[in-house]
């Protein structure tokens, strides 16, 4: 038994942390949701029929979405909405860079940074330039034909979500004074990985005009309330490119590691 499943917890974790569905049962000190009640949020091993969440965790389900839009919208929204709003600051108004824009998070931040009245430019590959427009992006640059730090133009703020850009590069793609927030990395530091530049930008930031930042998401009910008020105004919807049986799980997993999905995927039991 210990080598199947551990001494004190499973030895393969189920994966999973986006979801949506049914209250099924709470715990006697739940006060903030009761069993029926339908539910989004985060909880832990959701690719299952069945999981746990905490109640500071999950929100009412806006009526408008469906399970499968409910669940794509969690972690992906709250780390967009964390990225822009609490830690890049926005202003309407804002000339917005958002390098990823055709991914989870991306989809996400280009229609909240929409929004809230920025003038957003989206960063993607050529396959996902016309889902980038169609969610509201007033332009968008081919990240495989076009460099976005060619210095035709600048940015107030810029949210780059799992890039690989140098900080210098990104560093000219901003006005005298803007904001840099990573949001994540791809490759990096021998020892650091996708967090070497983040740590590299806070190291900076103390010393140049541009304010240089990053975030952990926050997982909490409030920011779930702030999504569904952006959905219940028709100003957000959660991008799904295709949804998967919880028995093809392996093969959406392939497919997210492929690059090449638009949007989200999404689990269903």
């Amino acid at each position: 038994m210990a080598l199947l499943h551990g001494l004190r917890a499973p030895r393969a974790p189920v994966p999973g942390f986006d979801v949506a569905g049914v209250v099924v049962a709470v715990g006697p000190d739940v006060t903030r949701v009761a069993p029926g009640d339908e539910v989004f949020g985060i909880g832990r091993g959701s690719f299952a029929e069945l999981t746990a969440a905490s109640e500071d965790k999950l929100a009412v389900k806006p009526p408008s979405l469906t399970f499968e839009q409910a669940a794509a919208m969690p972690i992906s929204g709250l780390t967009a909405l964390r990225g822009l709003c609490d830690v890049g600051r926005l202003r309407a108004g804002q000339h917005v860079l958002i390098i990823g824009a055709s991914g989870g998070v991306g989809t996400h931040a280009v229609q909240i940074a929409k929004a809230l009245g920025a003038e957003v430019t989206g960063v993607c590959s050529t396959s996902k330039l016309d889902l980038v427009r169609s969610i509201g992006a007033d332009h968008v640059v081919d990240c495989t034909r076009e460099d976005f730090a060619d210095g035709g133009k600048t940015y107030d703020l810029i949210l780059d979500i799992a890039g690989n850009a140098s900080l210098a590069r990104l560093r000219r793609a901003l006005t005298p004074a803007g904001t840099l927030v990573i949001a994540g990395g791809e490759g990096g530091g021998r020892w650091l990985g996708g967090n070497d530049r983040q740590l590299r930008a806070l190291a900076l930031s103390p010393f140049v005009g541009h304010r240089l930042t990053m975030f952990a998401c926050k997982e909490h009910f409030s920011g779930l309330a702030r999504l569904t008020g952006l959905v219940e105004d028709g100003r957000l919807v959660p991008v799904i490119e295709r949804t998967f049986a919880l028995s093809d799980m392996p093969q959406a997993m392939r497919h997210l590691e492929s690059g090449q999905a638009r949007g989200k995927l999404v689990i269903t039991p």
